[in-house]
This record gives structure tokens, sequence and C-alpha cells, in this order.
């Protein structure tokens, strides 16, 4: 029964990520607690795993269509990584209900982020020129210091903060932001996976199953990304972010 609840959430995580470049990796820790009721020093480098392989493999599509800014995700990711580290070792301070309920409130900034439409940023927008690095990378440095935070504070991948960033803050295209999240995603996961590692022991046949049906749902999301709406997907999923992380606070703080 575990093993086919593994199949099932690792296929919705994959699929989401495919479709929401990395979004879906929010999710992840609150399927591993709740659905397969692991402990959250067992899942979050879990999630980190799966998320960091489901990523590398959702971004290779997105390369070859060259959907993928390599010099921004490199910015993100020089600062990101060590800032992984630095979450990991603060998350090592906190309880398990702390991390949960600030883990609820960050999903809740995400999903507000996710349903703003308007572009505030145009830092790194392309030109005839390309892009401005000089007004661009010092603009993508504190976001990427505080993806890479919470990535290993909280075992996300940090898609929905990734993703909203780069096309409100900065200016990105849609499509290309999808992309480059995507190589973000899988450069902060796999630091924060390594600098988990030690916290807990790993069901390797669980892992096994969670990580290669995200894998597949993550192949098969991103060829049919591109034929859906991004805009009705992202709404849609910042609603189901809101719910779970009003179920995470009722069930951490009235019901715990």
């Amino acid at each position: 029964m575990t093993l086919a609840i593994a199949v099932t959430t690792g296929a919705v995580i994959g699929v989401l990520l495919g479709l929401l470049g990395g979004g879906g990796s929010i999710l992840a820790v609150p399927a591993l607690v709740y659905a397969l009721r692991l402990p959250v020093n067992q899942a979050i480098p879990l999630s980190l795993l799966v998320v960091a392989v489901a990523s590398s493999v959702g971004a290779l599509p997105k390369a070859r269509a060259r959907h993928v800014q390599w010099r921004l995700a490199g910015i993100f990711a020089a600062v990101g990584v060590p800032a992984a580290f630095a979450g990991t070792e603060v998350g090592r301070q906190l309880s398990q209900s702390v991390i949960l309920v600030g883990f609820a409130l960050v999903m809740i900034a995400a999903a507000v982020l996710m349903l703003r439409d308007v572009s505030t940023g145009t830092a790194c927008v392309v030109g005839d020129s390309g892009v401005n690095w000089r007004r661009c990378a010092p603009r993508s440095l504190p976001a990427g210091l505080a993806v890479g935070f919470l990535t290993g504070l909280f075992g996300v991948g940090g898609g929905f903060l990734i993703v909203p960033a780069l096309v409100v803050l900065l200016g990105v295209e849609m499509s290309t932001a999808v992309g480059t999240s995507l190589v973000i995603i899988a450069a902060n996961s796999a630091a924060g996976a390594i600098s988990h590692l030690g916290d807990a022991p790993l069901d390797w046949a669980l892992t096994a199953a969670f990580v290669g049906t995200a894998v597949i749902g993550s192949v098969l999301a991103a060829h049919l990304g591109s034929r859906l709406g991004p805009q009705r997907l992202q709404r849609g999923f910042a609603y189901l972010v809101f719910a779970v992380a009003a179920w995470v606070l009722v069930d951490t703080v009235l019901i715990r």
C-alpha cells in the first residue's frame, strides 16, 4: 500500500514539475509527511532527491528548445547552492512543528505570487542586444539567495518562487522562465539533498519508486505543457497550494 501511494504521489509531483517549471515540488514534502507518514527529517531529503532528478530530466526538452537562459541560471545557482547548505543548518535547530508552520506560510506567499498577472520588473528582459546583465545580475542575486535558503530549510525546489521572480520581478518570458527554473531547481535541490543525507536513513525502495514515477511524469508533462494554457494551470495550482497550506496549518496548530 505504501509503495502504491509513493508511485501515485511521485507521478503527480513529476507532472506538476514538468508543467509548471518546478512549482509542483512545493507539494512533495506535504505528500511525504501526510500520505506516506514520514517524519520531516526523512521527507525533506527524499523530496529534494526526487525534485533534483525530475527537474534535471524535465529540463532536457526545454534546453533543446532553447528555453533556458544559462547565464541567469548560473547566477541563481552560484548563490543558491551555498544558501541551501545554510538553510539546512538552520532547519536542524527547529522543531518539526515550526518547520511545518513556516512551510505553510511560504506556500501561501507562493500562491499569492502565482496569482499575480502583472509584471513589475524588466531587469532581465531580452532586447535586440541580449540581456542587460549590469541591471539583471544584481537583481537576481537576492532572489537566488532566498530560493536557495528555502530549498535547504524546507526541502522544496523553489520553482514556485523562481518562476514568479523571473516573470514578475525580472521580466523574463514565461517559456524561458520555466526552462531556466528547472535548471536552477536541479542545482539547488542536489545541494540540499547532499546536505540532508545524514539526517535520517532513507528507504531506498520507496525512494526509487517515488523518483521513477516523478521522472516519467515530468517528461510526459514537459512535452504536453506547450499545448496547455500556462496561466490557467498556474492559477489552478495556486488555489491547490492555498488548500494544502490551510490543511498543514490546521493539522499542525489545532490538531497536534
